[in-house]
């Protein structure tokens, strides 16, 4: 954990990182529970210091500005299925089922900001989903909502799976054994989860970020574009490059190209031209982040233009996430 307001230059020396918590036997989202107790503690009783620049006392109050992670950690953090979901976002609600994208209307929105999630929202899916995991046929009825919705939360996944069990022998008809009605085994599987729930409320179950005060945990989890980006799109575009440079034998004017560019424009250049072709299926973020700014004066003459075309944007796009330096913030 690190102070959002403190100088770039300090937020990454190691006395300005705070060790939290880490446990190979704890889920994300139970640390998560100890976090946001521990933040809504000095919030409640916030802490005193002495500031010594204006020599005045002042009240610190912390909160949650981001959680940074990868994109498995943040769809877990948001009660969110994945990027497998229909609807693939844990932000908004972009997508729609596989034969409505297959028209042009719903593909071309896939482009675009859809509907915001918010916490609220999710709330309610959540707890609807433990509501249909009373009912008949119950593993399906929640599969198919956490398919049209993407919600998904891993804190009460244990309590569906057991209501699913317990369903599943109220339910199956046995001989000598009196047949239940569907209000006889919502009845006790209520009553079940009551039981599993003791003194506290369905809430201490769910995913803890959810209602915690000033965090909008489906937009204070910023995509996470080490993976989506570099190692995602420009990774598997580097690949198919490279495949076409080499079936046209072209790849040792693509080093020669690449030895000789001027990396003077490049302010953290990795561009040792022998270690790239050489290991070529080996390339790490730092590489594909200098690729992508210089592939298309390397390659312009290469490859078909097509290509060279989706180098060009993805330059573009790179230089729109990565900044190292932010004047005036």
């Amino acid at each position: 954990m690190s102070n959002a307001l403190m100088p770039h230059e300090m937020l990454e020396k190691e006395f300005c990182i705070q060790f939290v918590s880490s446990s190979p036997h704890t889920t994300p989202l139970e640390l998560m529970q100890g976090l946001k107790e521990s933040i809504q503690k000095v919030v409640n009783d916030p802490i005193v210091a002495f500031d010594v620049k204006y020599q005045e006392e002042v009240m610190h109050i912390p909160y949650d500005l981001f959680l940074a992670g990868n994109n498995p950690m943040q769809a877990e953090e948001c009660s969110h299925g994945g990027l497998k979901c229909n609807y693939f976002c844990h932000t908004c609600k972009v997508g729609g089922m596989n034969l409505e994208k297959k028209t042009d209307e719903v593909y071309m929105n896939i482009f675009k900001c859809g509907e915001l999630r918010t916490p609220e929202e999710t709330l309610a899916k959540i707890k609807n989903q433990i509501e249909l995991a009373k009912l008949s046929g119950g593993m399906e009825k929640v599969k198919t909502d956490v398919s049209k919705t993407g919600i998904q939360d891993v804190a009460t996944t244990a309590i569906i799976e057991h209501l699913f069990e317990l369903g599943k022998s109220l339910w199956k008809r046995e001989v000598g054994k009196p047949v239940l009605s569907e209000d006889q085994v919502c009845t006790q599987l209520e009553s079940e989860l009551n039981a599993l729930l003791g003194s506290l409320s369905i809430n201490d179950h769910i995913n803890p970020l959810l209602g915690m005060p000033g965090v909008n945990i489906h937009q204070d989890t910023p995509t996470e574009i080490l993976h989506t980006i570099l190692l995602g799109v420009v990774k598997y575009f580097w690949g198919q490059t490279a495949y076409i440079l080499d079936k046209a034998h072209s790849l040792h004017m693509f080093q020669t190209c690449l030895e000789s560019i001027d990396k003077d424009g490049l302010n953290y250049p990795m561009l040792g031209a022998d270690y790239i072709v050489r290991y070529k299926g080996s390339l790490i973020g730092k590489h594909f982040k200098s690729l992508a700014q210089v592939m298309p004066y390397l390659i312009y003459d290469l490859v078909p233009r097509m290509v060279l075309n989706g180098w060009i944007a993805i330059g573009r796009l790179v230089v729109l996430l990565w900044h190292t330096l932010i004047e005036d913030m």
